[in-house]
Order: structure tokens, then C-alpha cells, then sequence
């Protein structure tokens, strides 16, 4: 007689003890995230800790929405790179320019939303939702960001990895003897060797000064062309290695950006091969709308994206990244040792050449 279906689509009984004013987040996760959302988010924490950060898996991650304005940089992002935890990144340049501000002891603080906004700009106060902040921190960011690219240093093309490096460099000395505890997105990866793409360099504060000083005749420009290959390369080399994850928080053009390094592998380059192997996103976005248009596992999948044999491995949460990353982070810090920093920035031209190499032998 064939095993009762319940038996095999069973899991564990749901049967959980209480929490008490004890309780640390690894046992909330554990005990308490048993179905719905907090499930996902308990099974992505189970394939980020047991398999994602075993040692040959390169984990690069991709981070939309407004998350460093709310402090998420320092809190979440900060201890993750430090830890070993993600080894590339691509970014909306808004979250690294807000960065900046704290990179640099400007302040920005808690409010509420339902504000009067024509209030706050009679007074020079902007808001993101109910973060708010005095407009001179966009000011003052913008002349440190005209200051240091008008510079020598960065007067050629460059890729926007090699230029959110040079920009760490820079305000990694700010801190020094500064007193300050890091808190700094781009001064950890700086420091970490994590290299930090931007997938639509002009979509931002920074790439607005970047323009402007243009005009003035600057040399410096983002070249997209280097992102797209240097990405693909981190993940070419990668799988040649051992094995490739992605973690997306929010979606935007980070998220293709990130999961289109396959595609570009297969697709464009011809190269063999069948897609990350471990996929985590958490999203309020939904796929019937369109917002998560060919980033859903299983529609990832049908672009290459995704290693179809691996698809048990790729969890889709439907939660606030601001709820669940902080989650993350402590559950993942808690239960993990940190890695070995692959610092990846310094591998990068090395990357780009044999994955040229193994183009130009398959197009011959």
C-alpha cells in the first residue's frame, strides 16, 4: 500500500511552545515562522545559512528601495559584508547616495508620514516617507560628490564598481580616528573588497553630478558595457568554482540587473551553462501585475536565470525587505560563522579575461 500523501507533504506538526520575553530570534524563527510568509521567510533562512554560505557558493545581492535612508546600511548591510556574507552587489545609485550622508556624520531622523510637505518645503526639509532630513544634506553631498570626481583619480571611464570602490576609499579616511562606528555601506565593501554595481548610473543624485561636471568637460564616465561584463564574469568564474546565489531585496533594476548575468552567459555569449543556484527575493511586488516580470523562480527559470534543478532551492518571501532584513541578518549572523572575504574587486579584470577567452574560442 502507497504512503499516505499527507506523509509525504508533511513537514513538521505544527505544535510550536510559547515565546517568552527571553526568546532570541533564532528561536522566533524557528518556533514561531511556521506557515504564510514568516514560513517563506524561515526557508529562506534555511537555504541562505545551510547552503548559500557554504564555502564555494559567491553570493552577490541586489538592493532596491529607499533602505539606507532608514538606516538599513549600517544596521543590516554593514554586518553582512563584514561577516562574509554577500561578495557583489548591484544598487540603485539613490541608496549608495543616501549613504553618503552617513559616510559623511550628516544626520537624518525618524518622523511620521502625513506630513505637510509644503510645510517641510517652506522650511528646506525633505522626506522620504517618515524619514526626514534638512535639504542641506543634499547639498553638501552633492559638492563632496563634484569635489571628488572633478579630481585626477577619476577622469576616465570606468565601471561603477571602480568608481563606488574609489568613492569608499575616499570616506573610509573620514572615519578614521573620526571616533565613528561604521556605518557606511560603501566604506564596508571599500574595506571588504565587495564590488558595487549600479545598474542605471544616470537614475541618481550621484549620476546627475556626473552629468553636470560633464559639461565642464570631466572625462568620467560609468560605463555600463563594463558592469555588464564584469557581472557576468563574478559569476562565470563563480560557477566554474562552485556555485552561484542570489539574494534580491525589492525588485527594480537591480533585480534583472543581478539575475541577467546568466542570460548574458547563455544567451549572448554562448557559453554552457544553467543558472544561479540559489535564488531568494523578498517583494511586496506582485507577479499578475507585471511588477515581478521575469523574477518570479520558476518564470526566472524560463530565462536562464535560474537552474531549473535547483528550483526547491529558490524561496519567494512577500514581505517588507524593512521587516525582514534585520531578521536576516541576526538569524544568519547567529547561526553562522563569517566566511573568508572573497574580495572580489580585485578579481574582476582576471574574470572578465577568461570569460572573454572562453567567448572568442565558442564564437570561433
Amino acid at each position: 500500500m502507497s504512503e499516505p500523501l499527507l506523509n509525504i507533504i508533511s513537514q513538521t506538526p505544527i505544535r510550536p511552545p510559547g515565546l517568552t520575553k527571553n526568546s532570541t530570534v533564532v528561536e522566533i524563527v524557528e518556533r514561531a515562522f511556521l506557515s504564510y510568509n514568516s514560513g517563506r521567510l524561515r526557508e529562506a533562512l534555511t537555504v541562505f545559512v545551510k547552503r548559500m554560505l557554504q564555502p564555494e557558493c559567491t553570493i552577490g545581492m541586489s538592493i532596491s528601495g529607499a533602505l539606507t535612508p532608514a538606516g538599513l546600511g549600517g544596521s543590516c548591510f554593514v554586518p553582512l559584508i563584514e561577516a562574509g556574507f554577500v561578495d557583489w552587489i548591484v544598487s540603485t545609485g539613490a541608496n549608495l547616495y543616501h549613504d553618503t550622508h552617513f559616510a559623511l556624520g550628516m544626520t537624518l531622523h525618524q518622523s511620521r508620514p502625513g506630513l505637510d510637505d509644503q510645510q517641510l518645503r517652506d522650511h528646506k526639509i525633505i522626506r522620504i516617507y517618515d524619514v526626514v532630513f534638512d535639504a542641506s544634506c543634499l547639498y553638501d553631498t552633492d559638492a563632496f560628490y563634484r569635489q571628488l570626481c572633478g579630481g585626477d583619480e577619476f577622469q576616465r571611464p570606468m565601471s561603477s564598481a571602480e568608481f563606488h570602490y574609489l568613492v569608499g576609499k575616499h570616506l573610509s579616511k573620514l572615519y578614521e580616528n573620526s571616533g565613528r562606528t561604521n556605518d557606511s555601506l560603501l566604506v564596508a565593501a571599500y574595506r571588504a573588497g565587495v564590488p558595487i554595481y549600479t545598474s542605471s548610473p544616470g537614475d541618481s543624485s550621484t549620476g546627475m553630478n556626473i552629468a553636470a561636471l560633464a559639461l565642464e568637460g570631466s572625462k568620467l564616465v560609468l560605463d555600463p558595457n563594463m558592469c555588464v561584463n564584469e557581472t557576468a564574469a563574478l559569476v562565470f568564474d563563480a560557477k566554474q568554482r562552485g556555485t552561484s546565489g542570489v539574494v534580491i531585496w525589492g525588485g527594480g533594476s537591480p533585480k534583472n540587473f543581478v539575475l541577467q548575468t546568466e542570460p548574458h552567459i547563455q544567451e549572448v555569449l554562448g557559453l554552457p551553462e544553467a543558472g544561479h543556484d540559489y535564488f531568494l527575493q523578498f517583494t511586496d511586488a506582485r507577479p499578475d501585475t507585471g511588477g515581478l516580470s521575469g523574477a518570479t523562480a520558476s518564470e526566472a527559470m524560463t530565462w536562464g536565470k535560474v537552474d531549473p534543478d535547483k528550483l526547491p532551492d529558490s524561496v519567494a518571501c512577500y514581505l517588507d525587505s524593512t521587516v525582514a532584513l534585520p531578521l536576516f541578518t541576526a538569524y544568519a549572523l547567529a547561526k553562522h560563522p563569517p566566511r573568508p572575504l572573497r574580495r572580489l574587486i580585485d578579481r574582476r579584470a582576471e574574470c572578465v579575461t577568461r570569460m572573454k577567452d572562453a567567448y572568442l574560442k565558442a564564437k570561433s
